[in-house]
């Protein structure tokens, strides 16, 4: 007969393989609707957008004025619950008083000021579509902020040759989640709009869920030794843009730059000497 601490192991191997199951049965059931390619994978393909605040601060913030006063309410950061699991990101010391500084000298170091590439994760959560183009074998994800791409290699692990704004993308499907390893960034990208900052050690590992017909969860965790104390996690929904003409357009930032970043070198004129002459 077997012992009564045999028979509870036995029910709570029981009860776990249940919990399992249950699990597995609600993964199922929210990626019900959400459709399939022919290897009864997910077909992410589609235009998507996240609808929230983390573009500004991916951290609890509260509403205040922006950067360039003159602007008035149209430039100001809107209010905002935080992304980040556990609150805070969790800097060293001397990362979070980097953080700081940049935060202060925003007009003058954000790399989207200068039309820059947006680098992962902060691409997703910009005010701006992208699109995600699937086949049997590969996946690009398109943004319209800069005309972004990202080429996503599905048949094994690859090394990044050299560093590079949007790094480099490695992805897998665990049941119904497509992961997305994401090396070789070259270390310039910011998170948001406030400062927030990784390396180019940064690895950052995406989770795309699917939640319904119409909307993923998305989770991105990241790791950057030289920045950050341990690992830590973002997560947010995704919604897929549904008007009939729902469409990358295109957004080339680069003509807005070119005063900003090139005016000085410009050739002065022949009046403009001769009125520095005169004087």
């Amino acid at each position: 007969m077997a012992s009564p601490l045999a028979k509870t192991g036995t029910a709570g191997t029981a009860v776990l393989g249940m919990a399992v199951l249950a699990g597995a049965c609600a993964a199922s059931a929210n990626a019900q609707g959400f459709p399939r390619n022919a290897a009864g994978k997910p077909d992410f393909t589609g235009v998507w957008q996240a609808l929230n605040e983390a573009h500004w601060n991916l951290e609890d913030h509260s509403a205040e004025a922006g950067p360039v006063l003159a602007l008035g309410a149209a430039g100001a950061t809107p209010p905002g619950y935080g992304y980040v699991e556990g609150g805070t990101i969790p800097y060293l010391p001397a990362a979070r008083a980097q953080r700081d500084e940049n935060y202060v000298h925003r007009l003058e170091r954000d790399p989207e000021i200068k039309c820059y590439l947006p680098g992962v994760p902060r691409a997703t959560y910009m005010p701006q579509p992208f699109q995600i183009l699937q086949s049997d074998t590969d996946i690009l994800i398109v943004y319209q902020y800069a005309g972004a791409i990202r080429h996503v290699f599905m048949d094994g692990r690859t090394e990044a040759p050299v560093d590079a704004w949007m790094g480099w993308s490695n992805g897998r499907f665990d049941g119904d989640t497509l992961v997305i390893e994401v090396t070789g960034q070259n270390g310039q990208t910011w998170l948001d709009r406030a400062g927030n900052f990784g390396s180019a050690e940064m690895r950052v590992t995406e989770r795309y869920t699917p939640r319904g017909p119409d909307h993923i969860w998305y989770e991105a965790t990241i790791e950057d030794p030289t920045v950050y104390s341990r690992p830590w996690k973002i997560s947010m929904p995704l919604y897929r843009r549904l008007e009939p003409q729902a469409q990358i357009l295109e957004f080339k930032c680069e003509e807005f730059v070119e005063e900003l970043l090139y005016g000085h070198l410009r050739k002065r004129g022949v009046e403009e000497s001769s009125d520095d002459a005169t004087d």
